[in-house]
């Protein structure tokens, strides 16, 4: 039977434990890896990108931000 009335932490523990079920626990917990919430604002961080760069501008930033490293 289907509930409809599901928290979301009751939906998350239940999808956590059909995934255990199916894929074992290795695959389940690569599977969630490639899941993961992401973190910022894209619209703002986008607002502040460089406009009318091309790629060698691109590839010499590269550059010197590996020769710092």
């Amino acid at each position: 039977m289907v509930r409809k009335n599901w928290t979301l932490r009751e939906i998350r523990r239940e999808g956590i434990e059909a995934l255990l079920d199916r894929l074992g626990p290795v695959a389940t917990i690569r599977f969630l890896q490639q899941h993961e919430n992401g973190f910022g604002d894209y619209t703002q961080d986008r607002s502040r990108w460089p406009d009318g760069l091309n790629v060698q501008e691109i590839l010499h930033d590269i550059e010197q931000r590996r020769e710092r490293q």
